[in-house]
């Protein structure tokens, strides 16, 4: 599953920089979605990467690491962007 993570990142790396032993990839085949401005308006991301931080994740669409939390229906609901540069988004957990 390595072969999703971003070129030269491998899930020790993330493990190491997020501080988090068991940060694992999951699969992006998900409702992934994220709030808009507007109370109960959200946009549907298509995934290529899920990364999970026990409830929390970054969900990696297109260019973009979006963070958010895992809900109990396996789905992700993201709240914001946190740019495209995933050692910046893992700080940012």
């Amino acid at each position: 599953m390595n072969s999703s993570l971003p070129t030269d990142w491998t899930i020790e790396r993330v493990r190491t920089l997020s501080g988090d032993p068991s940060a694992t990839l999951l699969s992006p085949d998900r409702l992934v979605v994220v709030e808009n401005v507007d109370p109960g308006d959200y946009t549907t991301l298509q995934p290529d990467v899920v990364l999970a931080f026990h409830e929390l994740c970054l969900v990696k669409d297109g260019d973009e690491w979006f963070m958010g939390h895992l809900d109990n229906d396996g789905s992700v609901t993201c709240w914001a962007s946190y740019g495209s540069d995933l050692a910046e988004a893992i700080r940012s957990l």
